[in-house]
């Protein structure tokens, strides 16, 4: 049995942050009916049309899922959401702060109805605070919590590549729910979660925060090298190729001394001999590296390293990581169908002894309606 198998959620979800949580608990097992817009659904379907002309962000975190097309607006779509809630156990939703009460659906009112049921509440800010209606868009959201501060080069700040405030908002989402299913077996009852996407990835934030806050000084913006800790980063070899490397502490930098630039005196030099000094002249250490990597290849550069036991790695593109070996001789990847034909999906990452994660199909637009409607007894055409 799967550790959710008896779990339905109720996801009234759009965009990413909701949709990302739901399909993890999905992946446990847990029956997710996907709450969506008559006829056009979640706008994330349109995003782009790469993956056999649908959406990559909405066939990455929409599978496994039941979708029934609901119109809120009205008041029949209203009641088949209040009976779907009483046979529910978790109700998720990341409409526009202020929506879902003006629906009919306030969490604090839900709970006197439904008192065993979790409810979870996705937003950019929060439910309170002078940013509450302020719209919240990932790139908008790094901005505000410092992370475009701290990324790309000196002259460039940048946004992650990847949605990180969604993603780090469904983590705790999930992270939450899963929480308050175990609160729920020991009392009978539920919660109401509430998370923001500022103060999720303000946890993410930390050690960039402490760093300015006590120490007096903004981390610097040093592209792919590490602000603090040298050396860390990429380094151009013979071949004009750069291998990453990065090193933690002091044994490791002399076996770097030692064994990979075969300088063991280097390791001695007072002006090298802790990180904060490298740091500190990471500008002439970075000359005298790349000096000796220049003679050797960056195959041979990441033998040595890895004789070494220093950590280090290639620059992937995505292709690369798409056929990346590691995942392949791991049997990572299973195929997932979708509306279109099957695509490749990886594995949930917590892998669990004995249990196989489940890798169902992503819905077309409203597909499963009447199949939940004659459940909820429903027998009206919408």
């Amino acid at each position: 049995m799967l550790p959710l198998e008896a779990i339905t959620v109720v996801s009234l979800e759009q965009a990413v942050a909701a949709p990302f949580a739901s399909r993890q608990l999905a992946d446990l097992g847990a029956r997710v009916i996907k709450v969506e817009r008559p006829e056009v659904g979640d706008f994330a379907r349109n995003y782009d049309t790469t993956v056999h002309g649908q959406s990559s962000h909405f066939v990455w975190i929409n599978r496994s899922k039941e979708s029934i097309e609901l119109d809120l607006k009205s008041e029949q779509g209203k009641e088949i959401l209040k009976k779907l809630l009483k046979k529910a156990d978790v109700f998720i939703q990341n409409l526009a702060p202020g929506a879902i009460e003006r629906l009919g659906f306030d969490p604090e009112e839900l709970t006197k109805e439904l008192p065993q049921l979790i409810i979870c509440s996705i937003s950019g800010y929060g439910n309170s605070g002078p940013y509450r209606d302020k719209k919240a868009y990932d790139l908008l959201i790094q901005c505000e919590a410092g992370l475009v501060s701290i990324t790309g080069t000196e002259d460039t700040p940048s946004k992650a590549g990847i949605s990180i405030a969604d993603i780090s908002a469904g983590m705790y989402a999930y992270s939450g729910i899963l929480t308050a299913l175990i609160q729920r077996q020991n009392t009978g009852k539920g919660s109401i979660l509430n998370i923001s996407m500022l103060e999720a990835l303000g946890e993410w934030m930390g050690y960039p925060m402490y760093y300015a806050a006590y120490g007096g000084d903004e981390p610097s913006r040093t592209g792919a090298s590490h602000a603090t800790i040298y050396p860390y980063g990429p380094f151009q070899c013979g071949d004009e190729k750069a291998v990453f490397l990065g090193i933690q502490n002091e044994r490791e930098w002399k076996r770097f001394c030692a064994e990979v630039l075969e300088k063991p005196s280097l390791a001695n030099n007072e002006k090298y001999d802790s990180n904060f000094k490298r740091n500190q002249h990471k500008e002439e250490l970075k000359k005298l590296i790349e000096n000796e990597f220049k003679n050797i290849t960056s195959e041979i550069l990441t033998s040595r390293l890895d004789k070494a036991q220093i950590a280090n790695a290639r620059l992937n593109d995505m292709g690369s990581f798409f056929n990346h070996p590691q995942l392949n001789a791991r049997t990572r990847w299973r195929d997932v169908n979708t509306p279109n034909g099957l695509i490749r999906a990886l594995l949930p990452p917590a892998t669990i002894a004995g249990l196989e994660p489940v890798m169902g199909a992503v819905p077309r637009v409203g597909e499963h309606t009447e199949k939940v409607l004659e459940e909820l007894n429903i027998t009206i055409k919408l």
